[in-house]
């Protein structure tokens, strides 16, 4: 670990070569002669606070050598003439060079040990509009954004408690990300925390290119085969600070609008924001909905199939389901060819242009749909239950499960199609398998708290219960 020497000059070329002064077009550096000495400013253009820096240069420049000249270390040039609050001195190279990157601003004066670094950085942000993917219908509309900074005082602005506690870390090896730990240290589960910590400070990785999504993947069990999602993702402030006034972990990266939840369960899924704006009575029967509605997306094509696959199989009053018409492709062929087609929709929109993009739907829904109904290639009943699969996938907020259902659901489709009753029930015990065998990132277990069993959560979980003491 190379230290700062006492050289001015020394100190001004390693700084000037590792930081590119010269080579990088946004390393600015700036010379000035304070009290007689000689002093030299680096920052990265577009994260230093031009107001901030510009004020604290201007007095710097009017102090008389007599200010100066007595002094002999940066602490006490700190302590006298640097106003900014944020500010420490090392005199570690390595640790001044990561902190210039990271926004801070270096000050190296001649004849002083050590540098000091300024934490006067404004990053280019967007405003906190509410996010597209939780919107509701009362409550705030505020999202998280970008920065990291921003995102821990909007949790600040609603949980004005002591105990709340924002712990930092640097993530990459290269990158050196910010990752904060949000929780409330009397309420928090601390083994969970220990664990979670642990995860963090023995990564071993060298860059966080996709921010949260290259996080959970570094520290998630290895189980590639398993598509259910191990983390729940917002983008709200309010339901962030609930999670954390119910005892939970908020994780957050910077660079990511999107904070992670943790610890994460099956049925934490089955909650949304919507509910807890509604009075409990409505909030509990769009939960029960879009749990019952979700599941259905689940088994109904599979079930379709096995039910019209054989002829003679249902009974009377249900034989409107066992005569779809005669098309060219095989059933089987229908629903996997119109699942695939979903998802090129799906695909296609989220690439149109925004001022485009409902007359694409809409014109690639009609021309696809119709057309293929009167060419002879699909049925329109199997366009009415992949209709119905579809809309019931955007029925829950994440979009990681609605992908784990598709791909469970053409499973499902296809051991059906080979094995028939049998195959729709091995494809059934395949996926309760699956879920009990997930492995949390933290926690007490995917599947709680269904197993192990605690009927209280599970309650809470299930039914929207009344705002209380304990229950936010």
């Amino acid at each position: 670990m190379e230290k700062i020497s006492n050289d001015y000059r020394e100190n001004v070329r390693v700084l000037d070569g590792l930081l590119g002064v010269g080579r990088s077009c946004d390393m600015v550096s700036r010379d000035y002669l304070i009290g007689g000495r000689r002093a030299r400013l680096w920052v990265v253009d577009g994260f230093g606070s031009d107001s901030i820096l510009e004020r604290m240069g201007a007095f710097w420049l009017t102090l008389k050598p007599e200010n100066v000249m007595s002094l002999t270390e940066m602490q006490d040039f700190l302590d006298r003439y640097i106003t900014f609050s944020e500010s420490n001195v090392t005199f570690d190279i390595s640790d001044a060079v990561t902190s210039v990157f990271l926004g801070k601003s270096l000050l190296a004066v001649e004849g002083l040990a050590g540098v000091a670094l300024m934490d006067a950085k404004g990053y280019p942000s967007r405003s906190v509009h509410e996010p597209p993917d939780g919107k509701v219908l009362r409550g705030s509309h505020d999202g998280f954004v970008e920065a990291v900074v921003p995102n821990m005082a909007l949790l600040r602005r609603r949980i004005r408690d002591p105990h709340l506690t924002m712990e930092g870390h640097k993530v990459g090896s290269r990158t050196h990300n910010d990752a904060v730990l949000c929780y409330l240290d009397d309420k928090v589960d601390q083994d969970l925390l220990r664990k979670l910590r642990g995860k963090l400070l023995g990564l071993d990785v060298r860059s966080l290119s996709m921010a949260q999504e290259s996080l959970a993947e570094a520290i998630r069990p290895k189980q590639w085969y398993n598509p259910f999602p191990k983390v729940r993702y917002t983008e709200r402030p309010d339901a962030a600070a609930a999670s954390i006034m119910e005892g939970s972990i908020v994780l957050m990266v910077d660079n990511s609008p999107s904070v992670m939840i943790l610890p994460t369960g099956f049925f934490d899924f089955t909650q949304e924001s919507n509910d807890y704006y509604f009075p409990p009575l409505v909030g509990t029967y769009l939960r029960v909905l879009r749990v019952t509605v979700f599941l259905l997306s689940l088994f109904i094509t599979p079930a379709w199939y096995l039910m019209v696959s054989e002829p003679n199989r249902l009974p009377g009053w249900l034989n409107f389901l066992s005569s779809p018409e005669p098309v060219s492709l095989s059933l089987l062929s229908q629903l996997l060819v119109v699942e695939f087609l979903i998802d090129v929709l799906k695909l296609a929109s989220l690439n149109t242009p925004d001022s485009l993009s409902n007359s694409f739907s809409m014109l690639g829904a009609l021309v696809l749909g119709d057309f293929a109904v009167q060419a002879g290639w699909l049925g329109p009943e199997v366009l009415v239950y992949m209709a119905f699969v579809s809309v019931a996938g955007f029925a829950q907020p994440s979009y990681e499960l609605g992908y784990a259902f598709k791909l469970l659901r053409v499973a499902l489709l296809l051991v059906t199609a080979a094995f028939d009753v049998w195959g729709f029930c091995l494809g059934v015990v395949g996926i309760f398998v699956l879920l009990c065998t997930t492995k949390p990132l933290v926690g007490k277990g995917y599947l709680y708290p269904l197993v192990p069993f605690n009927g209280k959560a599970l309650l809470r979980l299930l039914v929207r219960e009344p705002i209380s003491r304990d229950n936010t």
